[in-house]
């Protein structure tokens, strides 16, 4: 017997940039959100499961996706490196998760009227 799962709704914002069409989705916010609880790229990308590069490539994506950095970083040295999540970030991340919050609220009566009426497994 296969368990099904609620809805869920997903927000991807699909931007057009320099560089052709940019995204904005629950991955990137997620990754900004582990940087911010590790202090690395990489610790965060290994939450993830993904590789450094992938992580880095993100960070990189999203810094070039605004006039602010969301992320900024300090090679190794002596105090090792790491990364921050600027103040420009933290209120991307606030604002995509209120964005998602408002969606939601939104939408609640139809997705509870679409779970009602799904075929049973």
């Amino acid at each position: 017997m296969v368990q099904t799962s609620p809805p869920r709704l997903v927000i991807r914002l699909d931007l057009s940039g320099p560089s052709g069409l940019e995204r904005l989705g629950r991955g990137k916010i997620a990754l900004l959100e582990h940087i911010r609880e590790t202090g690395s790229i990489s610790a965060a990308g290994r939450a993830m499961n993904m590789s450094y590069r992938r992580a880095w490539l993100l960070v990189s994506a999203l810094n070039a996706m605004f006039e602010e950095d969301s992320v900024i970083s300090q090679r190794g040295g002596k105090q090792g490196g790491g990364a921050l999540v600027t103040p420009f970030g933290e209120a991307l991340i606030a604002r995509f998760r209120a964005m998602e919050e408002k969606a939601l609220a939104a939408m609640a009566e139809d997705i509870a009227w679409l779970e009602a009426h799904r075929a049973s497994s």
